[in-house]
């Protein structure tokens, strides 16, 4: 999950991404000879997209020439709040080590936001950028890509890694067998509910896909960006202007491959919160852990305006009284009014919850809807590189906040074959490295793939 109370510096965590976590654009680079962005040649210059995001990197790339930068030419190019965390200093002795990097593909790209990779000698980056309403830069990271570690020889090995990166933690590698059932092949807590982030959106999709399964919604249905649905997002609708129209297929294609928040909230206000909590009560074995099912809005409001006295009064209520509280307190709060936080905070208590198994019971049902659109959107950003030889279909969701990394895969091989991996792991005292734990954790999922096949 994107959290507000992530630095504006830095793009939030991107599950999807096909690198590890990289580093700030403050944190330094690699030095090389002075070879101007311009100076290449047509030939061998990639098409960079004419979108904002796209745009803002041409400049940038150009720009890397004529260091140092004029603040006024920053502030035509970067949001306030970005040059209020990294000063226009900063930015300059970073471009510095950055003149001759050159540009060699743009790997993924959307109108706020894309993914590129280039060479600084005879040295690897990846480039990511992300712009904000106004077509401003307020995220980029570039870095050497990070290798992922070994995958596991044996179920023992990823044990007892898996155990490393987090106090508590669950998974779970299973076949889905014609039936729809999941048949464990290893796991580790499979039965044990945890903090899910945003994995919890599988069950909003799935609440989705079930109305236009049943007439009552389309994929084309245009539904409205209502300002009080808004909740914060890096990218996305978040961005968008109030009141304009996104269709039902691209709201959810945004929450599932971006993890975009308000397109999860205004998914779950067009299909109501009881046919969300419906979805869970026929995929979880822990629905109870779930109502009220919350929006992403509520989430933030209820661990970030006031806390603790706000979130303990929340808990204490019973389920009729929290509806009701959420209603009628936490609806008339504004996001502007949360106070950051960068340790965990109620991650046990006030989340979306789970058990490996029934990430896996989600998977399985959104798979017997047999929706070629819902195939579209949960493809095509798994990171994991799989050969697509032996696994043609992985579908991907991951979750995060402070304290909370979440990963569930499933992968279709080329024999028919069904398999979910989800790996679950938090820390309710303190924030995980996650420039150790996700290598770590995407290492063991990507690994016990391979360990499946090989039954």
């Amino acid at each position: 999950m994107r959290l507000p109370f992530r630095s504006t510096r830095v793009l939030a965590l991107a599950l999807a991404a096909t690198v590890v976590p990289v580093t700030a654009v403050a944190a330094g680079g690699q030095s090389a000879s002075a070879t101007s962005w311009a100076a290449q040649t047509a030939a061998d210059t990639p098409q960079i997209p004419d979108t904002p995001a796209g745009k803002q990197l041409t400049w940038f790339l150009d720009a890397l020439s004529r260091v140092p930068l004029a603040e006024s030419e920053l502030r035509e190019h970067f949001a306030a709040g970005f040059l209020k965390e990294v000063p226009a200093d900063e930015i300059n002795k970073f471009a510095a080590t950055l003149k001759g990097l050159k540009l060699e593909s743009v790997t993924a790209t959307g109108a706020t936001s894309l993914h590129g990779t280039a060479k600084l000698g005879d040295k690897d980056y990846v480039i990511t950028l992300s712009v904000d309403g106004d077509g401003k830069i307020n995220g980029m990271r570039i870095n050497q890509p990070q290798p992922l570690p070994p995958g596991p020889k044996n179920w023992r090995e990823l044990d007892t890694r898996l155990r490393s990166v987090a106090p508590n933690v669950g998974f779970l590698a299973a076949e889905i067998d014609s039936r729809g059932r999941c048949q464990t092949v290893h796991g580790v807590n499979v039965d044990k509910p945890r903090p899910l982030g945003s994995i919890f959106k599988l069950y909003v999709l799935g609440a989705v896909a079930e109305k236009i399964r049943d007439g009552r919604l389309s994929w084309n249905t245009k539904i409205t960006i209502r300002p009080e649905w808004k909740s914060p997002s890096e990218g996305g609708l978040w961005e968008r202007p109030d009141n304009s129209k996104v269709t039902v297929r691209e709201a959810a294609k945004l929450m599932i491959s971006i993890s975009d928040n308000t397109a999860a909230d205004i998914l779950i206000h067009t299909v109501g919160r009881e046919a969300v909590e419906a979805k869970v009560r026929q995929w979880s074995d822990h629905p109870e852990l779930n109502v009220p099912f919350l929006t992403t809005k509520e989430f933030f409001l209820l661990k970030g305006i006031d806390h603790p006295r706000q979130a303990r009064t929340y808990l204490g209520l019973s389920t009729a009284k929290k509806r009701k509280y959420l209603r009628e307190v936490v609806a008339k709060q504004s996001g502007s009014d949360m106070k950051p936080w960068t340790t965990p905070r109620e991650v046990d208590t006030i989340e979306w919850f789970g058990s490996p198994r029934d990430v896996c019971r989600a998977y399985a049902g959104l798979t017997k809807l047999n929706s070629k659109t819902l195939d579209k959107t949960l493809s095509g950003f798994d990171g994991l590189e799989l050969d697509a030889r032996k696994w043609p279909t992985v579908w991907f969701k991951g979750g995060s906040e402070v304290g909370l990394l979440d990963l569930a895969y499933l992968g279709r091989s080329s024999s028919g074959k069904t398999y979910v991996v989800t790996a679950l792991a938090y820390d309710k005292k303190k924030a995980l490295d996650e420039d150790t734990v996700i290598p770590q954790m995407v290492s063991l999922s990507k690994g016990s793939f391979s360990l499946v096949r090989a039954r």
